[in-house]
């Protein structure tokens, strides 16, 4: 499970510094794609895979399956990490994530998200006001906290 905040800067090379502890769990390489609410999902090969699976299974019929998989898997990209342990994102996921200098890197269970400075901030505001909605809402799925 990934858990935990970071932050770390983007260099001009589109290099980013991913923590120690979550490069161990993802393993020498990892998949890069675009995420939701405009930051980027970094899952491992097995990760993946069962993601890939389960995508593979919806239905082809349904326009809203074959546009999320368009969206999910054109995005992907293999990375590896460097010896200083940095990935090199593609230049067109970081566009679309808008990360440019600031970046924070979060766990978030099965995967580790990657998003700018201000995009996070942003989302996090406006999340931490609304987190009680958010929790009564999850307990339809039998979640206690």
């Amino acid at each position: 499970m990934f858990m935990g905040e970071y932050r770390h800067n983007i260099d001009d090379k589109g290099r980013l510094i991913v923590p120690a502890r979550f490069r161990e769990k993802l393993g020498l390489r990892c998949i890069v794609t675009r995420g939701l609410d405009q930051c980027l999902f970094v899952y491992s090969e097995q990760e993946w895979e069962l993601l890939e699976r389960k995508l593979n299974n919806l239905p082809l019929m349904k326009s809203d399956a074959r546009a999320f998989t368009r969206f999910f898997f054109s995005g992907a990209a293999e990375c590896e990490w460097d010896k200083q342990g940095r990935a090199n994102l593609p230049a067109n996921l970081r566009e679309y994530a808008q990360l440019d200098k600031e970046c924070v890197v979060i766990g978030a269970g099965s995967r580790v998200e990657i998003w700018s400075r201000d995009n996070w901030d942003r989302y996090y505001k406006r999340s931490e006001e609304s987190f009680g909605e958010i929790a009564e809402k999850l307990s339809d799925f039998d979640i206690d906290f």
